[in-house]
């Protein structure tokens, strides 16, 4: 763990994998719901976990080596279930990695349970882990100019779903009607960090506006 400074209020936590900043965030939520730790944004990434605006970030600093980091706990809360037809142009290249028949990827993908583990890329877009490591699959060697909204995709270790059409290089497995981000609902995004998800295979089209 290395902390480092980042303005006059800001720390930026470097650790050495993913499930090391997911154990530290979590680790940090319940320190600031305790009123043990002030802080205004902790936000997580693959590798790092960013504190804003503390009011001693070097004492945080110098503690934080030495705080004991429980495990990621054991996931509790309502699960966001996300209908999928696995439907995506790219269902037979991920089969042919995997080394499965195609039929095989969606009971393998919709199979497992999924966390947020951090956001970005695009308001609304989450870093789903989940998926065992020999599942992982590289990215596309030429991105798509243009990725339809509700793309369910792959690359690496995480599982994406695009919340509005960009280009991108993800390997698109499937689709999904779901809104992801809306400005005007509250919250907004429907996947923060920490978020449980499944997937939930589907064969007939899905209503947007029941949000099933």
């Amino acid at each position: 763990m290395r902390a480092l400074s980042v303005g006059e209020r800001a720390l930026l936590v470097e650790l050495s994998d993913g499930t090391e900043a997911q154990a530290l965030h979590a680790e940090l939520l319940r320190r600031r719901a305790s009123g043990a730790l002030r802080v205004r944004e902790i936000v997580p990434a693959a590798r790092t976990v960013l504190l804003d605006g503390l009011d001693d970030p070097g004492r945080i600093g110098a503690e934080l080596p030495g705080w004991d980091i429980p495990p990621l706990p054991p996931r509790a809360g309502a699960v966001l279930e996300v209908p999928v037809r696995y439907d995506g142009p790219d269902l037979a290249d991920v089969a042919a990695h995997w080394g499965v028949p195609v039929a095989e990827v969606a009971r393998i993908h919709s199979a497992a349970e999924f966390r947020v583990a951090f956001c970005g890329f695009a308001p609304g877009f989450g870093y789903l882990t989940g998926l065992p490591e020999r599942y992982e699959v590289p990215r596309r060697a030429t991105p798509r100019t243009s990725v339809p909204r509700g793309s369910v995709a792959l690359a690496g270790p995480y599982t994406g779903v695009y919340p509005r059409a960009s280009p991108g290089g993800w390997q698109l497995i499937g689709s999904t009607d779901l809104v992801l981000w809306d400005h005007a609902r509250v919250p907004a995004a429907l996947l923060s960090p920490g978020v449980r998800v499944r997937f939930m295979p589907r064969t007939a089209p899905t209503n947007p506006a029941a949000g099933t």
